[in-house]
């Protein structure tokens, strides 16, 4: 079983940054199959366009376009590539980045598949700090991987206390669900009352429900923005928002750039 050093992944690489204890890849999948292995650092996986199926010795991963994996360091999986291009975004941390910063791994084991949206859009920060700073992007890059993994441990932690039912009903339902529905509707679809629902949304995650539905709108936009046929206004019309410039306002008060400006960075592709 091939065990892929730093900064090595399997296709065609558009460009490797590499700061101190973070090598950050962007690399473009041209292997229908890659069979088992595993690499010596862990490091996230983020599906910049395409669709890629992911496995390992427990469950497969459909992934898409802003799809997100941690795979910590030396677990062995394999890859599958449907037809058409896939391009991906890999941020591999080394032993000595998470003992700088005393961030203990021990407790997520094999890979996790990331939905929150919270820690998608630090994702897609992460991925806008690279190709702005480059080589000068460390502090930023850095803090928002601390606050990554800071979301990640609360997980765990929330995962480990008893779970009310709803809360995974919710997060199923607003991330797979493209229409705008009430606090009333969502309430009643998940069987609870709204002031509950509202009172202790923030509780489980992090943020409150309008945010996290404006999160989502988001995200769903920055896996469009690949696609050159669309406008800014059909992809905000596309996402729910109620004009481009309720589109723009929201994506700069996320990411302080207009999002015209991002994407240039998803469609920016430099070979090294």
């Amino acid at each position: 079983m091939n065990n892929l050093k730093t900064g090595q992944f399997y296709g065609s690489t558009n460009e490797t940054i590499r700061l101190k204890g973070v090598t950050l890849t962007d690399t473009e999948y041209t292997h229908e199959k890659v069979d088992w292995h595993f690499h010596e650092n862990a490091y996230f996986t983020f599906i910049l366009e395409g669709e890629l199926l992911e496995g390992n010795k427990k469950e497969q991963y459909d992934c898409n376009a802003g799809s997100i994996l941690f795979h910590n360091k030396q677990e062995a999986h394999y890859n599958i590539k449907p037809d058409g291009f896939t391009r991906g975004f890999h941020i591999e941390l080394n032993p000595k980045w998470f003992d700088s910063y005393e961030i203990d791994t021990c407790s997520i084991n094999g890979t996790l598949n990331i939905v929150l949206p919270q820690m998608k859009a630090l994702m897609y920060n992460i991925f806008k700090e690279a190709k702005l700073s480059r080589e000068h992007a460390q502090p930023a890059i850095d803090f928002l991987l601390i606050e990554l993994f800071s979301l990640l441990s609360g997980i765990k932690i929330t995962a480990d206390r008893k779970t009310p039912g709803w809360v995974y009903q919710i997060r199923d339902l607003l991330n797979d669900d493209t229409e705008d529905k009430s606090l009333t509707e969502l309430a009643m679809l998940i069987n609870i009352h709204p002031v509950h629902l509202s009172r202790d949304f923030s509780k489980y995650y992090n943020c409150n429900l309008g945010e996290y539905i404006r999160s989502i709108k988001i995200q769903r936009a920055l896996t469009m923005m690949t696609d050159t046929r669309l406008s800014l206004t059909e992809i905000a019309f596309s996402c729910n928002f109620a004009d481009q410039s309720h589109f723009i306002r929201s994506f700069k008060a996320k990411y302080h750039i207009p999002p015209s400006d991002f994407r240039k960075f998803l469609l920016r592709k430099q070979k090294c």
